[in-house]
């Protein structure tokens, strides 16, 4: 009887492996399996700068596996893992009385190598032919592999809870840190999390997580893993488990997500988990002095116009309200930036106490108060304050932030908004990308998405195609009245300068220098609208986009920081077009390179390649979003199809000696040369001579303010390095009247180049040959004639001096005439 029943069991067994093993996949696949790790977005100096994908997962392999790691996942969920051959014959014995008994399944006997074969083959449903499959598929998999290879993929890819998949970002989630910083306590917590590891993690359930790791620790005890020592100190061991998100050293979001785009553009959602590790181009110091100076150039500018009040108001003599509950009432204010809540519980007459989430109770001085005059409109405040009781009282939640000297400032968060873009300029690479105060308050990237008219910031171009039309840094142009008659508009154009004055006949380099309106609009009038478009092409601008009147000379176009910059590039390089592009190279999980940017990229000592005709503008990076260009310009940095190494230029293109596409000239660099010695001049005696504080003679730019004080730009260079700033509101509300670029834009540009200037030696691009220096009258434009005074040297092109000497003897002023700024843009 007894031998009629094994052959049965045989023969049922025999059967039912028969059934099963066909229809096993193959565990070959193991051995090159895909883990799903999130898309990593670097800095170019390898700092995280996010991630993205709903799953969290670090790969660790098992030898960088402390083995007291290993051992507390043993003794939790499979004691005699190096013994049996995949499956525990005595657990699901045990499972099969228990079934027997009760009449219930259950998951008993599971061997951590069956549950790798459910995790990576299996659904989690309970039915008999899951549990065959199971069974033999843990059989199947010890055969071909061994139990180092099992383990590095089990703890890789076990769920532990708060989005972390594998121990290594479990250590990160739970602890930030690496596997190997833990100590006993903290990897017995881990390894008790795969039971129940929504329900019994120390952040959704302490109690029940400490339960599972006193449980863990026992059973490493009983086994011999730990000595009696170990247990008592791990086991008495408070919880040092908090959330952990991934850590950040650079702070870039606007970048992160517009490199994200462009990923998921391009290879679609699977991004999310290929474990793609995206480099960009952002450099990690000129990042972080490009946050602090566009958030420093906001605060001031708030604070110059003055305290709009308290964000709320609580009655703390409330009884909900009393001192035990004041922490509490903080909850709903979230830190932006480096602005914190903080709710008023005490005010003197020269100070006010706050209750500062996370610093307890700190003191406010009157240094840190008194510039709080109550905000009326941009053009005006209140009266001085005598008394901290005029600013604030007790139940008012505000903001501070440090200052200078450890202690706490009032603050606010500013209603204005800005964004600054930074480039290399021989080749486009982008340094530094800010897009607003705070990513978390507001997404909209201002940088790369924000269509502004760029006021007087644009007039450098509008000069260049001047040049090129014949006049010279010594023509002289009328700066006197002049009306317009528009079809488009009701009434005559009548544009002014800035200071409502005018000065007459006025040199080209002057009036740039001092941005004098009229002479840049009677100058376009001149040369002509349609060749000043022709030649704005070879910087990049769409024609289409850019008016066709006039008012094209003040910058009354619209076009994002981004493109401005790129366009900027041109003159800081000496007159080659760049494409701008945000991803440097793309990585797979492995290190392959999957993708590496091959940019267009200025080669002084190389033949060459012809320049583009000025009617057919290739893409130059300046497009208002990312997939026109923002990214990873179309031409040169599209991210190719898996496997491709590197974006190929065309097998006919010249090339740098680094196998780099060479950069076409766009302007010829004897007008480079001359726009950018004007450019100088804007910083040495101009709008921007707020810059002379960098002590940097190879400093160039231009201011820019639209009408009515709406945006406020500085744009300026050196040949190292391209930067534009910009302070807006995003309802186009006017910033104040004395709000130019020059007081709004211009010092978030000076705090960002002092730091990214440093180590950087002065340099101006080499002076080409076919320029002449001539001595001219400074108030005609002419050769200065024996008798003139005050006559300065001035640089032509070869064949364009002036042939006629000046009678003039009279000696004019240097600094005759300053307009400080100008209004611009939209102008009726």
């Amino acid at each position: 009887m007894a031998v009629a029943v094994l052959i049965l069991a045989a023969a049922a067994a025999t059967g039912v492996a028969l059934y099963v093993i066909p229809g096993l996949p193959s565990i070959a696949s193991l051995r090159d399996v895909q883990l799903q790790v999130p898309l990593h977005i670097y800095t170019g100096d390898g700092s995280l700068i996010a991630e993205f994908g709903e799953k969290r997962r670090i790969p660790v392999a098992i030898a960088d596996v402390p083995p007291l790691f290993v051992n507390a996942f043993i003794a939790a969920e499979d004691d005699r893992f190096f013994d049996h051959p995949g499956v525990d014959w005595q657990g699901i014995l045990r499972a099969a009385v228990n079934l027997a008994l009760t009449g219930e399944k259950t998951q008993g006997g599971s061997t951590i190598t069956m549950q790798v074969a459910r995790n990576f083959f299996l659904t989690r449903e309970k039915s008999y032919l899951r549990k065959l499959n199971e069974i033999f598929l843990a059989l199947k998999i010890e055969q071909e592999l061994n139990k180092d290879e099992i383990l590095e993929l089990y703890l890789n890819k076990i769920y532990l809870g708060q989005r972390a998949y594998g121990i290594g970002a479990a250590a990160q989630v739970y602890y930030g840190a690496d596997v190997g910083a833990l100590d006993l306590a903290q990897m017995a917590m881990i390894a008790g999390l795969p039971k129940a590891p929504s329900t019994t993690n120390p952040i959704s359930n302490l109690q029940r997580a400490l339960q599972r790791r006193e449980y863990v620790l026992g059973r490493m005890l009983e086994l011999g893993f730990i000595s009696n020592e170990q247990y008592q100190q791990a086991s008495s061991a408070s919880s040092t488990a908090s959330l952990h998100a991934a850590r950040i050293p650079v702070e870039a979001p606007y970048v992160a997500e517009a490199v994200r785009r462009e990923i998921i553009e391009k290879y679609g959602e699977p991004a999310y988990e290929a474990g793609y590790r995206v480099f960009t181009t952002i450099r990690d110091r000129h990042q972080s002095a490009a946050n602090s100076a566009l958030r420093s150039a906001l605060l001031n500018y708030d604070e110059r116009h003055g305290f709009r009040g308290a964000e709320r108001h609580f009655d703390l003599h409330a009884e909900q309200n009393g001192p035990e509950h004041w922490p509490a009432l903080l909850e709903g204010f979230a830190q932006i930036a480096d602005l914190r809540p903080a709710l008023v519980t005490g005010v003197m007459e020269m100070a006010v106490t706050a209750i500062l989430p996370g610093s307890g109770q700190i003191e406010i001085p009157w240094t840190n108060l008194q510039w709080a005059r109550r905000y009326v409109s941009e053009n005006q405040r209140g009266p001085a304050p005598k008394t901290a009781g005029e600013i604030l009282q007790a139940g008012d939640v505000i903001r501070v932030r440090p200052d200078e000297n450890g202690g706490w400032r009032l603050s606010q968060l500013p209603d204005v908004e800005g964004a600054l873009v930074s480039m290399r300029p021989d080749d486009g690479a982008v340094f530094a990308l800010v897009g607003g105060f705070d990513f978390a308050r507001s997404k909209f990237d201002r940088a790369l998405q924000a269509q502004r008219q760029p006021g007087s910031s644009f007039k450098p171009f509008i000069y260049s195609a001047a040049l090129e039309s014949g006049f010279t840094a010594a023509s002289m142009v009328n700066d006197a009245p002049v009306v317009f008659d528009d079809v488009g508009l009701e009434d005559a154009w009548r544009p002014e300068n800035y200071s409502g004055k005018y000065y007459g006949p006025t040199r080209l380099r002057e009036a740039l220098t001092h941005s004098r309106n009229l002479v840049s609009i009677r100058l376009l009038h001149a040369m002509g609208v349609a060749p000043a478009l022709e030649h704005l092409v070879r910087f990049g601008f769409e024609p289409g986009a850019l008016p066709h009147s006039l008012s094209l000379a003040l910058g009354s176009g619209t076009l994002t920081p981004y493109q401005l910059a790129a366009a900027y590039c041109v003159f800081a390089n000496g007159g080659y077009r760049v494409q701008p592009y945000l991803v440097e190279r793309i990585e797979t999980l492995d290190g392959k390179i999957l993708y590496q940017a091959a940019p267009p990229t200025v080669c002084r000592d190389c033949v060459e390649p012809p320049a583009p005709r000025a009617d057919s503008p290739t893409d130059t990076g300046t497009g208002d979003s990312p997939g026109a260009g923002g990214v990873t310009a179309p031409q040169h940095a599209a991210a190719p199809a898996a496997g491709a190494a590197t974006a190929q230029p065309p097998a006919s293109q010249p090339l740098t000696p680094g196998g780099l596409p060479i950069a076409a000239r766009a302007i010829n660099a004897e007008n480079i040369w001359i726009m950018n010695s004007m450019t100088r001049d804007v910083i040495r005696s101009g709008t921007g001579r707020r810059a002379l504080e960098l002590n940097r003679p190879d400093l160039s730019g231009k201011t820019g303010t639209t009408n009515d004080q709406r945006d406020a730009w500085f744009a300026g260079f050196n040949p190292s390095i391209t930067t534009v700033t910009w302070v807006g509101f995003d309802k186009f509300a006017p910033l104040g009247g004395l709000e130019t670029g020059a007081r709004a834009a211009l010092p978030m540009w000076i705090d960002f180049m002092r730091i990214a200037l440093q180590d950087v030696p002065e340099q101006i691009l080499p002076r080409p040959p076919g320029l002449v220096n001539v001595r001219i009258d400074p108030h005609t434009g002419q050769i200065a004639g024996a008798g003139s005074s005050g006559a300065i040297f001035e640089v032509f092109r070869a064949g364009t001096a002036p042939t006629e000497t000046s009678g003039n003897t009279a000696v004019v002023p240097a600094e005759a005439g300053v307009d400080t700024e100008e209004p611009a843009g939209q102008l009726f």
